[in-house]
Formats: C-alpha cells, structure tokens, sequence
C-alpha cells in the first residue's frame, strides 16, 4: 500500500480551495465579467492575436509561401533600415513632433483643466466643455479641410486678411518651416478638452478642506493651483506621461498623410508614412513590419524607464 507523502495531502486541498473559490467568484460577478467580455474579446482579437505577424520581420515574406515556408533572413531587415539613407530623416521628424506634442500638447490639457476647475457656474462649465469637447468627435479629414480654408494661399481666410490690409502672402502649408507646428495646433485645438476628462475627474478627488486651509493662510487661486491641485494629480500626471512616451513613435499616420505634399516631404515623413509607402504601396510586408517593430521596441523602452524614474520620484508609475 503506497503512503501519499505529507506535502502532497496538504497540497491537495489547496488546489481544491483555490479552484472552488475562483468558481465561486466566476458565479458570483458573472455579470460583471459578462460586461467585460466584449473588451476583453477585442484585445484578445485585435491585440494579441496580431502578435504572431510579427514573426514576418526575421523572414523574407511571401504572401504565396506563407509564414511556415518563407524564408528566414534573421536581422537582415534591420540592417537594412539603419543603414538606408532615409532613416535619419524619417527619426528626426517623428522625434521632433513627438517632442512637440510632449512639450505643447501634452501639459495644454492640464491648463484648461486647472481654468474649468475655478469656474463656478455649472451650467457655464458644461457649456464650456461640451464646446471642447466637439472637435475630438471631428474627423482628421474634416480637420485638415478646415485647415486649408483657413490657411490656403490663395482662397484662405487668413491669407485674404492678410492681402486686405496690404500685406504678402503666406505660404502656409507648403513652407517646411510652419509643419510641425501646424501640426501640434491641429493635435490640440482637436484632442486638448477631450484630455481634460482624466485631469477634471482626478481634481474633483482634492479634498476642498485643502483650499479653504489654503485661502485662510492667504494662498490666492495661483498657489491653490501651484500647491494644492496639481501635487493632488501628480500621479495622474506621471501615469499618462509614461503611457504617452510608450507612443512617442507613432505621430499619426492619417494627419501627416493628409497635411504632406511635395514641398513639405523633407520635414514630413515619418515612421508612419514610411511603413505606409513600404508595406502597402511597394509590398514589402516583411521590411514594414521590422521597421513597426522598431517602433514599439523604442517605445517599450521608453516606458520601462520612464516607470523607473517615477517610482524612484515617488510616484506609482504604470507598474
């Protein structure tokens, strides 16, 4: 007669405990993971599925052979996008509207969260959110048109006032020195009141004890703001920064396609239009998805250091 040794007994009902209770669990919120379902189907679909593409970068793709029979080239790819002469090109201008949008567009949403926080009539509030709010809802198609109305140099509006009071003309659109920062105001005249969901929800946490301790010691609406909310949202803050610099290679393929023309192409092509251009124009499939994969590694990169400098900061971080 075998003896089940003691660790095993013990062990035994463990395992049983451990699979009753998530059972239990699983009856109990059934509703709640029923809701989430959906969510979790399209990261599953859409998100991870998706992963196994890119075994595509490391082989010589061909459609006809599949991924099972093409080729493999290693790093060969690559060493193809680092040594090709449009690489440095294509890096200086996708960091340099990233460092852009991080510099103007990423702190612009704090700032109108801190002005909407002091407004007082709730009626005047909502209005004034559900006007910023709009363009969010706005396609970039529909932006960009509304861009060319406005800045065309012929037919725009602020060129006709400018040609109405005497003065020259302005090349907007097709001067290499105004793109990039057509491009941040686009990004936040667009995307700026929808930011200030989080930053609005995360003030109305602040314990308003703060503000009165605050104006009692004589503290006017600057230093309420400088003191009190903005260290109350620190966290918030930090969180979606390192979230932001995970996509500091990705600067919006639909905008920058649609704002690029000839004269602009040395300041306007980026990762996205160069995978673009590459991968579907050419089909090149397997060099597209190298240089895709690039991206997110400098991306992943960024957020595993950019979560290490905010916990030694103090901050929670991401993980």
């Amino acid at each position: 007669m075998t003896t089940i040794p003691a660790e095993q007994r013990t062990a035994i009902p463990k395992k049983t405990k451990l699979r009753n209770t998530v059972l239990s669990d699983l009856v109990r919120d059934r509703y709640l993971y029923l809701l989430a379902l959906p969510g979790l189907l399209y990261l599953v679909i859409f998100k991870y599925i998706p992963l196994g593409g890119v075994i595509i970068a490391f082989q010589n793709y061909s459609p006809y052979m599949g991924m099972l029979q093409s080729p493999w080239v290693g790093l060969d790819h690559l060493q193809t996008l680092f040594t090709d002469d449009d690489f440095w090109m294509i890096f200086r201008n996708t960091m340099a509207i990233s460092l852009l949008n991080l510099a103007f567009f990423f702190p612009f949403p704090i700032l109108l969260s801190l002005l909407l926080n002091e407004l007082r009539s709730m009626m005047f509030k909502r209005m004034v959110q559900t006007i910023i709010y709009l363009p969010h809802f706005l396609s970039w198609v529909i932006i960009i048109g509304l861009t060319f109305l406005m800045l065309s140099q012929s037919e725009g509006l602020i060129n006709k006032i400018i040609a109405y009071y005497g003065g020259p003309k302005i090349a907007f659109l097709t001067e290499p020195d105004y793109f990039w920062i057509l491009l941040t105001f686009q990004s936040m005249w667009k995307e700026a009141g929808w930011g200030t969901i989080i930053f609005l929800a995360a003030m109305a946490s602040v314990d308003p004890q703060l503000y009165e301790a605050a104006k009692v010691d004589g503290a006017g609406k600057l230093r309420q703001a400088w003191h009190i909310t903005l260290p109350s949202i620190r966290n918030v803050i930090a969180i979606l920064l390192i979230l932001r610099l995970g996509h500091v290679m990705d600067v919006g393929f639909e905008q920058i396609y649609l704002m690029m023309n000839g004269a602009v192409s040395e300041v306007a092509d980026v990762f996205d239009t160069y995978v673009y251009r590459k991968g579907i124009q050419q089909g090149d499939f397997s060099y597209s998805t190298a240089v895709g994969l690039f991206k997110s590694a400098v991306g992943f990169l960024l957020v595993l250091l950019a979560n290490n400098v905010a916990k030694r900061m103090g901050d929670e971080g991401v993980f």
